[in-house]
């Protein structure tokens, strides 16, 4: 399960307003506005073995810029804390995850990660095993500016690959 805290977004009101969708019509900067999130869904069709294994919501915030996804899941065998930090540091430093993922271990908030061109950073001081097996894992992002920079990083990708083919 995951629940992402999302800053609001341009879609959202700046005053109360009639909407299809009642609580995106509530005031953005005033309100937690709870919805759906395009996230959980999209993380099926990248990773099909989780279709109806894996759902989520998302929660509106009233701020401008940096998001936090909460992500809860049941591991095969029993883990902790150390195991499952030891792994998303052992990820980040690696070349599949370069400019990709990278871990905090500061007490870090929203306002720490706007612009951060990331599209996770993994808060290894928020993480939680419940019971050997029972996972909370909580990774920000700047859902404009992460979004973008991993788009022009896969871009660039692109480029290269296209002109390594031609040659």
């Amino acid at each position: 399960m995951m629940t992402t805290i999302h800053a609001y977004t341009s879609t959202q009101a700046i005053v109360d307003r009639p909407s299809k969708k009642f609580r995106r019509g509530r005031t953005a900067a005033a309100n937690l506005v709870p919805t759906t999130t395009g996230a959980a869904v999209a993380t099926t069709q990248v990773l099909p073995q989780y279709q109806n294994k894996f759902d989520g919501v998302a929660v509106r915030a009233p701020i401008p810029v940096g998001s936090i996804s909460d992500i809860i899941f049941v591991t095969d065998k029993s883990t902790s804390v150390d195991e499952i930090n030891n792994i998303f540091k052992e990820e980040a430093g690696s070349e599949r995850y370069q400019g990709v993922l990278v871990v905090s271990e500061d007490q870090i908030v929203s306002s720490d990660i706007v612009q951060d061109p990331h599209a996770s950073i993994v808060d290894l001081t928020m993480t939680q095993v419940v019971d050997g097996d029972l996972v909370k894992v909580m990774s920000w992002y700047d859902n404009e500016w992460g979004y973008a920079s991993q788009m022009v990083k896969e871009a660039v990708r692109m480029i290269k690959e296209s002109k390594q083919t031609a040659s």
